[in-house]
């Protein structure tokens, strides 16, 4: 069957129709360090690629905890076993890679670095030997610098794909690296697209995340109050193999609200005051843009409520 994908954005990308060959058009790559089943995310790739027909090559370094489908097949890999990655992916028509240390507590600053970036570089160059042409692959908002750095450094507020790189810390490094390597095969490779996806804390709630950011400590604002579902984050990496564009992009994978019942502008006043704003902070709005996500894949985040966001009323307010 060919394959398309219906979006409710106002502008409409073009779709590629594609008939996905043996191997799901994407090698479902999600390694956990250390080792756990598959991530979270890779299951929610995983599952809604096998509903929508497609069959799935899932790579980890551990088996998945129950029988897989019919229309899966499990590798047992690394990311640093280049060979199994090139045997793995013959046949695939593009690449998902999820594989990642996703935070630097509990492994030294080497490994972080060192873990992130060979692996993603062996899976894309792995891909590319197979004549795979579409690549998805995990970054992260910490790309630029964030929630692990020191102290916030933003140039102006909601961040969006132009802002300048300020990472401190081997996490950040790795990611903005992992970005740059893709900027690296897209010159040698013209017809090559890879979107690199700049998530937040990737939550099956929004109650979940502010359970972890809803502080208002000194020192909380580096982390924005921000988060993604888990479902958006999986159709966004499903969006990224199907819509038609070419060389790399980057995309803040982030919803459109915070997850603190506090207005935007109150936080800003009260953290990020120095800080120019240059888009809509109104009501409860993310400090992140990820409008290009929606230009370019079609993309869209639902709200944690389903009336307007600035007619919203709340009686918390800063002190």
């Amino acid at each position: 069957m060919r394959f398309g994908i219906e979006v409710t954005s106002g502008i409409r990308p073009k779709l590629l129709r594609i008939r996905l060959r043996a191997v799901f058009a994407s090698a479902i790559i999600a390694f956990r360090f250390p080792n756990q089943s598959t991530g979270r995310i890779g299951r929610e790739i995983t599952a809604r690629a096998l509903a929508a027909g497609h069959e799935v090559v899932g790579i980890d370094r551990v088996a998945p905890a129950e029988a897989p489908a019919d229309t899966l097949r499990f590798v047992r890999a690394d990311t640093d076993d280049y060979p199994a990655l090139v045997a793995a992916m013959q046949g695939c028509d593009a690449l998902i890679h999820m594989a990642a240390i996703p935070a630097p507590a509990g492994f030294e600053d080497h490994v972080v670095h060192n873990n992130n970036v060979v692996g993603s570089y062996n899976a894309m160059r792995a891909a590319i030997e197979n004549g795979v042409r579409r690549i998805c692959q995990a970054s992260s908002v910490n790309a630029i610098g964030l929630a692990f750095s020191r102290e916030a450094h933003f140039d102006y507020l909601p961040i969006d794909e132009n802002h300048p790189n300020y990472c401190e810390e081997p996490y950040s490094l790795s990611k903005w690296i992992c970005e740059a390597q893709a900027d690296c095969f897209v010159r040698r490779y013209e017809d090559l697209s890879i979107a690199s996806m700049r998530f937040h804390y990737v939550t099956p709630d929004r109650a979940r995340a502010g359970e972890i950011y809803n502080t208002l400590e000194p020192g909380s604002g580096k982390h924005l109050w921000a988060y993604t579902l888990i479902g958006p984050a999986a159709e966004a990496c499903l969006l990224a193999v199907t819509v038609d564009f070419t060389a790399h992009e980057v995309f803040y994978i982030v919803a459109p609200d915070t997850t603190i019942d506090i207005p935007s502008m109150e936080l800003h006043r009260r953290f990020h005051r120095d800080v120019p704003i240059t888009g809509d902070l109104s009501g409860h709005n993310a400090f992140f843009d990820s409008s290009k996500a929606g230009r370019i894949l079609g993309w869209s985040h639902p709200w944690h409520l389903q009336d307007d966001p600035a007619s919203r009323t709340h009686p918390e307010t800063l002190r």
